[in-house]
């Protein structure tokens, strides 16, 4: 009868089924010795299975534990580890649920990692204060804990909403095992059922196998991390490291080929060249008033001048938008500054470019003082000794014909007199000329006939430069006209022509001999030295004017007093409209101030009507324009009126230097 039992255990037979054989004999009528025997047989089946099936878990919980440490092995996904430990849990405890939290150390509770078979969304979002719930507990006191009905439990700190998250996931029997890192708890791993049940210890045991397996997969993950971190930043270390590298490279080998440039005589617009050749983008250059040297600046705002301000101040680029700019200073001084329209650029290589297009500046500078003292020393003798021997040859070789129209120009300012100076210089150097410094004053010798408009050009330009006002005074220098049968332009040994002077003898009057150019630019410069007196003494500091544009006051101050000119400028529109029309428009004007601008008055002393001196007063008005009363230009307007008088328009004339 003892191997119906054995077919039993070898089908895994339910418990029921071994209560066969013993019902069977019964039903036969099997004497009692016999039904005792079957049923002592009943037994040890029974054991033998319970055995058997403890063995087969057994080996289920080592083949979860396998599987878990393969997983480990395999150094998978952080997240799919923990999830496939959590469902093993749920599977070998034959749970509802299982569950796993983390440690937050900033906030200093546990919040849900891994859920497994959880139904409710408030569950999975719950966090567990140190010591409030089973969870808790667990993580507080690094020690298992197992309920068979939660809410019932009176060992647990019940909270309102965990209570609430719990009751929600229908949880009664719950089952939490730490997650350690030696004496640190980073974790709880739980297993729980929606009724009541308890846990056994081999139960409790499995969970903590579990939990280990968990903590070691969680620090394996933190050290890969950590690894991967270090590589990266060894990786990106050495990529800045060779980026680096290639970048001082690029930069010493443009250095290279722009220090050959300037040996071999290159000059600004070769270095920019090279910078845009290895840079890429478009590069201006610009002196320092922000005048471009070389290259497109396109539209240049303040922020431009704001950013190469605190490129100087840093020394280095600064970037603003899509532009790097770099600045170099000497002394404190503006030196250039380089604009490079790029996305992106190696700053070492503009700002060793901003350094050679200093030292080309600083080159171009010394030699511009060195041949700008020359230029000033023949000014000086052109000024202080007109009679020198040697002048006309002196202003040849600098590149000056004392024959052609010059003017002479006096700017007044009020002091940086090396920065005026080297401004007179390089300008004067430009336009052909000479320049000198004398105190608060530069004087220059320039090309040109029209005297007013080159002094308000230098008036408006130093005063740029200077950042404060500069006043300009003009004169033309009035030199001989060349002319066939002589250097001077007249036969041997005719007279000069012009009005600056009795000379005998042209420019070019002999090696030994003085020029009457140069006593005509002496004259010329005390002329235009009285203007800048003139503007200042008339409140225009700032602007540039010859005796020409000053009025009556160029009367005044010039030596060749132009009264047809100015009587011209002044009412010649009034004079012109009587010659055509035969009018009385100047005749009446002299009255109207005669009497005191009084219209019944100048009616009464002209035997005409009010409304015929209002209709003429009109006229008149239309024909000097707008402000002809205003006291100053009233002013000019009867002293004009009186030398029309004198008979001063009815032929080209001047008037010597004695009284008007």
């Amino acid at each position: 009868m003892s191997t119906h039992f054995l077919e039993l255990l070898a089908r895994e037979a339910s418990a029921v089924e071994f209560e066969g054989p013993i019902v069977e004999a019964r039903a036969q009528g099997a004497d009692p010795a016999t039904i005792e025997e079957l049923e002592q047989a009943k037994i040890q089946a029974l054991k033998v299975r319970a055995l058997l099936r403890r063995r087969a878990r057994r080996e289920a919980e080592l083949s979860a534990l396998y599987d878990t440490a393969g997983d480990l092995a395999a150094l998978r996904d952080l997240d799919a580890v923990l999830e496939a430990i959590v469902h093993r849990a749920r599977q070998l405890l034959a749970t509802d649920i299982a569950y796993m939290t983390l440690h937050d150390p900033e906030q200093g509770d546990t919040y849900m990692r891994v859920t497994d078979g959880s139904i409710s969304a408030k569950f999975r979002a719950l966090r567990l204060a140190m010591g409030a719930g089973l969870g808790g507990l667990v993580a507080q006191t690094a020690t298992p804990y197992a309920t068979a009905d939660y809410f019932a439990d009176a060992r647990f700190r019940h909270k309102g909403h965990i209570d609430e998250a719990v009751k929600e996931e229908g949880l009664v029997a719950i089952l939490g095992v730490p997650l350690r890192l030696g004496q640190r708890v980073i974790g709880v791993l739980m297993a729980a059922n929606r009724s009541a049940r308890p846990f056994h210890q081999e139960e409790v045991s499995l969970l903590a196998s579990l939990a280990a397996h968990a903590a070691v997969a969680i620090d394996n993950a933190r050290l890969l991390q950590e690894t991967r971190n270090a590589l990266e930043e060894l990786s990106q270390a050495h990529r800045t490291a060779r980026a680096h590298g290639e970048a001082v490279e690029r930069a010493a080998l443009a250095h290279d080929r722009m220090t050959s440039l300037v040996l071999r005589g290159g000059g600004i617009e070769d270095v920019a060249a090279v910078v845009t050749e290895v840079l890429g983008g478009s590069l201006a250059v610009l002196d320092d008033l922000g005048r471009p040297i070389t290259g497109d600046v396109g539209e240049l705002d303040a922020g431009v001048f704001e950013a190469a301000q605190a490129s100087r101040a840093l020394g280095r680029t600064v970037r603003r938008g899509d532009q790097l700019i770099a600045s170099v200073d000497v002394g404190g001084e503006p030196l250039c500054t380089l604009v490079l329209r790029s996305d992106d650029a190696d700053e070492r290589i503009l700002e060793r470019a901003a350094l050679v297009c200093a030292l080309l500046l600083l080159f171009r500078r010394s030699v511009a003082e060195a041949e700008g003292r020359v230029r000033g020393e023949l000014l000086e003798d052109l000024i202080s000794r007109p009679d020198s021997p040697g002048l006309a040859d002196r202003a040849r070789r600098l590149g000056v014909d004392l024959r052609a129209p010059h003017v002479v120009v006096v700017a007044r300012h009020g002091g940086q007199r090396e920065r005026a100076a080297f401004w007179a210089s390089s300008h004067a150097t430009v336009r052909h000329g000479l320049a000198a410094g004398r105190g608060d004053e530069v004087v220059l010798l320039l090309p040109g006939v029209d005297a007013g408009g080159l002094a308000q050009r230098v008036a408006a330009e130093l005063s740029a430069s200077l950042h404060s006002p500069a006043t300009a005074g003009a004169s033309p220098a009035r030199l001989p006209e060349a002319a066939p049968g002589g250097p001077t332009g007249g036969p041997p040994g005719a007279p000069a022509g012009g009005s600056g002077g009795g000379a005998t003898s042209g420019p070019g009057a002999g090696p030994g001999g003085g020029s009457a150019g140069a006593r005509d630019v002496a004259e010329a410069y005390q002329e235009a030295r009285r203007c800048a007196e003139a503007l200042l003494a008339l409140g225009r500091a700032g602007d540039g004017a010859s005796p020409a544009e000053l009025g009556f006051v160029g009367l005044l101050v010039g030596d060749g007093r132009d009264v047809r000119g100015f009587v011209g400028r002044v009412v010649g529109a009034v004079i012109d409209y009587d010659a055509r029309r035969g009018t009385a428009l100047t005749d009446t004007l002299s009255a109207y101030f005669g009497t005191g601008g009084s219209p019944s008055r100048t009616a009464e002393a002209m035997h005409i009507h009010v409304n015929t001196v209002t209709q003429r007063l009109d006229r008149i008005g239309k024909l000097l324009g707008d402000g002809w009363l205003e006291p100053e230009r009233a002013l000019e307007i009867q002293l004009a009126l009186r030398l029309h008088r004198l008979g001063h328009t009815s032929s080209p004339q001047t008037v010597g230097p004695g009284p008007i």
